[in-house]
């Protein structure tokens, strides 16, 4: 059966018209959707932005903090109070040597407040402190004649860095502070290493 030709035009024309709305619509929709999630334009913009990296975008960014601004600033030492009775105070303990000599001749000679008793000043630990005064004593009765050249040198050494420290002590404390040795020959030695130092000859024997 044949068509009239302006049937045929018709319909083609309807057909079109069709055909290009719905191309349109489909154009609006997807204009729609590219502007609701722009993660999802496409690829001729360039590479796709994550949704975090979109928000990231659009805050402004902060300088970043200088390193440990975070940390809290280290606390000063408390300063020492040198007249306080916390570290000054004379604390009697137990002698810390086993050797009887020793310990009696720290207990007699000066003579010792505290018989029997080392005494905490300081927080130095020291052989006595003597009766009515207030000094305090660091006693060595070792046979130190007897000892060659080599020997007394290091012996000196090592006591010369410990009288320097407990007479610092002592001092800061308000205590004089005197050193008592067996024989003279050690007495000569110490002071020949440093003038300064109160030395005493006890001739306490070994």
């Amino acid at each position: 059966m044949l068509v009239a030709p302006e049937i045929v035009a018709g319909a083609v024309i309807v057909f079109g018209a069709v055909v290009v709305a719905v191309a349109i619509k489909e154009a609006l929709d997807a204009y729609e959707l590219r502007h609701l999630h722009p993660e999802e334009a496409g690829s001729s913009r360039g590479p796709k932005v994550t949704s975090r990296e979109a928000e990231a975008q659009r805050k402004p960014k902060l300088k970043p903090e200088p390193a440990g601004q975070d940390r809290q600033p280290p606390v000063p030492p408390v300063p020492v109070n040198r007249t306080g009775r916390a570290s000054c105070e004379p604390v009697p303990v137990p002698h810390a040597g086993k050797d009887a000599r020793h310990n009696d001749c720290a207990d007699k000679f000066p003579p010792n407040r505290y018989p029997g008793m080392d005494v905490l000043v300081g927080g130095v630990r020291f052989d006595a402190l003597q009766v009515g005064l207030r000094k305090l004593w660091e006693i060595k009765t070792h046979q130190f004649d007897l000892y060659n050249d080599y020997v007394q040198d290091r012996e000196i050494e090592k006591e010369i860095e410990q009288l320097d420290k407990e007479r610092k002590a002592a001092t800061a404390c308000g205590y004089d502070f005197a050193i008592g040795v067996s024989t003279p020959a050690h007495k000569d030695a110490l002071l020949q290493a440093d003038q300064s130092l109160n030395v005493v000859v006890t001739g306490c024997k070994r």
